[in-house]
């Protein structure tokens, strides 16, 4: 499976330099080249490349003249592709193999002066997968899967998929179920994807949500509230720096500690967050969360203390 799958990515990845470089490409000669079938050879070109500025004239296929990716001139370009590559690294595995190959053949060098640590987990093993999802996002299909969320036995789901998305390092699939509810299904647990030719229109309200988000633990069907929070002097310059997607600050002590409020709609978006920075960040209110938080520390204190 692994020999098959580096075949595929290789394949795409030649295709693709090789129309960056200008050629103009037949389905056959690759067919040939590949000892593939056309069909095969169609289907990248119609699946996997169509994100790409790509189309086909006379039975071969080209790269839309001015969307062509250019060796970079820049100092701004060469430093995105410098981020890119080293968020690549981080992800690792097969995908960053490929990216690291694709990405240096347009940056013609060896040497990056950027150094990240991004902790995204490799899904590298999930590129099939994924490609249906971005299909099936795209074109607002209906798709069938299996899921294994390992608290049930597998099943078979039908869902409207909405976004592939990172939280903390972690890909969930976002979709809506048969009763319109928004589920968060944790890709790796994810297989068998089968798109559908039925349609669906997703919701402006769903899209709103995801945007607003902190992380994860964001709920479709509950009302958004508010959280007012205490960062002191030492904590405070990183939500200055980074602040929460929806954070407002109320006000700023001549201390350096500032007050906040963040508007979630489940108290496990901001209680991780919240347990993180302790004893640096107090929920001012409301206080019945505060009170989740100490009754937590109470018993992880009780914890160790038995030991």
């Amino acid at each position: 499976m692994d020999h098959e799958y580096d075949k595929i990515l290789t394949r795409l990845t030649r295709t693709l330099s090789r129309l960056n470089s200008g050629e103009a490409l037949s389905v056959k000669e690759l067919a040939d080249e590949y000892n593939v079938s056309t069909k095969t050879i169609q289907r990248d070109f119609n699946e996997k490349l169509c994100s790409f500025p790509i189309y086909q004239e006379k039975k071969k296929w080209k790269m839309q003249k001015g969307f062509r990716v250019e060796k970079t001139k820049t100092v701004q370009e060469q430093l995105v592709l410098d981020i890119m590559e080293k968020m690549a690294e981080d992800i690792g595995g097969n995908f960053y193999t490929t990216a690291h190959s694709l990405l240096s053949k347009i940056k013609n060098e060896e040497f990056n002066p950027i150094y990240t640590k991004l902790n995204i987990e490799d899904i590298s093993d999930k590129f099939n997968e994924i490609q249906k999802l971005e299909q099936a996002i795209n074109n607002k299909q209906i798709i069938t899967c299996i899921y294994d969320d390992e608290k049930e036995p597998p099943r078979r789901e039908c869902l409207k998929p909405l976004k592939i998305v990172n939280y903390e390092g972690f890909w969930y699939l976002v979709a809506l179920d048969e009763d319109e509810y928004v589920r968060k299904l944790y890709l790796k647990k994810v297989s068998n994807v089968i798109v559908t030719r039925d349609s669906f229109s997703p919701s402006t309200k769903i899209e709103t949500l995801l945007e607003n988000s902190i992380n994860i633990w964001f709920q479709s069907d509950r009302e958004p509230f508010d959280v007012t929070i205490y960062a002191d002097a030492k904590v405070a310059k990183y939500f200055n720096r980074k602040p929460l997607s929806t954070q407002r600050i109320i006000s700023t002590h001549s201390d350096g500690s500032l007050e906040f409020v963040v508007t979630i709609t489940y108290e496990m978006e901001i209680i991780p967050i919240i347990q993180y920075w302790l004893p640096h960040l107090r929920i001012i209110e409301p206080l019945w969360i505060d009170d989740i938080i100490k009754q937590e520390l109470k018993l992880y204190i009780k914890g160790n203390n038995d030991d």
